[in-house]
């Protein structure tokens, strides 16, 4: 999930850096859809994966969390391209599709599959796959399914991890809490107003006026992904064990926000518990939740830090 911060008024540039690091499009499927310029796409099992991408050498993938798409995830594409074939895929059903949250599946499952495959498809051969809140999990279940496809795991405020979790009664809320969300916007879906459902969803997430305090930028980002809200269970992924942590056989790096919930914390000092020679957390100062686009600065020379070490 994306929690209001200053980066609201970062994204609304997105749009722009976009048109700027790509050139014409590159479609290997067919969609049903409008594909913006600058947007390549790959088929995955018949579905057109929709990525923009810069740079050339060693890739780096980089799956989005709930609620948005590569659109997030623009300004690291042009940062990381400096060095690095950095890549940023739209998951299934995510924009530009125009999803309504029906007739197709939308899960953490579906979409690590669908990296994995999209990383064969373009033979990127091994990746750093960096995954940001639900985009985590994704990222985790890649590297479960497909360690051989992994350069280095860099994991930022990631979710998917609450079964290492001793006390999941938080787990559980948070669980509980996005299917009662989901249940109401569904209803509010089909009575036709994607952006009046995307308006209540954000103040019910994020605060009253959270919605009415963001840039227009970035009410279209969320409201052109709402459908994929209305899923009983957006945020769900499959069950994690200390056995599989232990499998990871490749550098990985967690990343925190001073400001993050403690549940994520929490998550990765569980992580650490199970598998004791992964590296502390390093802490981002100055963010909440999206930290790559509160503290950029700090976040990038981090993360192409990590990477070129490794």
């Amino acid at each position: 999930m994306i929690y209001e911060s200053k980066v609201a008024a970062v994204v609304a540039r997105t749009a722009l850096v976009t048109g700027f690091l790509l050139s014409a499009s590159f479609t290997s499927a067919a969609p049903g859809w409008t594909i913006p310029q600058g947007v390549k796409t790959v088929e995955v099992s018949g579905y057109p994966i929709s990525y923009i991408e810069s740079g050339t050498g060693v890739a780096v993938v980089m799956p989005h969390g709930a609620w948005v798409d590569h659109r997030f995830l623009s300004p690291q594409v042009a940062e990381f391209s400096t060095t690095y074939r950095a890549i940023a895929p739209s998951l299934r059903h995510d924009y530009p599709e125009p999803w309504d949250g029906k007739d197709g599946a939308f899960s953490v499952t579906q979409h690590a599959a669908d990296v994995a495959a999209m990383i064969r498809q373009l033979n990127l051969g091994k990746v750093h796959l960096l995954g940001h809140s639900r985009g985590g999990a994704v990222a985790v279940n890649v590297a479960r399914q497909a360690p051989d496809l992994i350069r280095t795991l860099i994991l930022e405020d990631a979710g998917g991890l609450e079964p290492l979790l001793a006390d999941q009664s938080v787990a559980q809320k948070r669980v509980e809490g996005s299917a009662k969300l989901a249940v109401f916007l569904r209803s509010s879906m089909d009575g036709g107003d994607r952006r009046a459902t995307a308006q209540t969803a954000w103040n019910t997430a994020t605060g009253a006026g959270a919605w009415e305090r963001m840039p227009p930028e970035m009410q279209q980002v969320i409201a052109d992904n709402i459908g994929t809200m209305t899923t009983k269970t957006p945020y769900d992924a499959p069950a994690i064990g200390c056995d599989d942590i232990r499998k990871f056989n490749f550098p990985t790096m967690i990343l925190h926000a001073e400001r993050s919930q403690k549940i994520y914390s929490d998550m990765s000092a569980a992580m650490r518990q199970c598998k004791s020679d992964l590296a502390e957390a390093t802490i981002v100062p100055n963010s909440s939740h999206n930290m790559h686009y509160d503290n950029p600065t700090f976040f990038n020379k981090a993360v192409l830090d990590f990477m070129q070490r490794n």
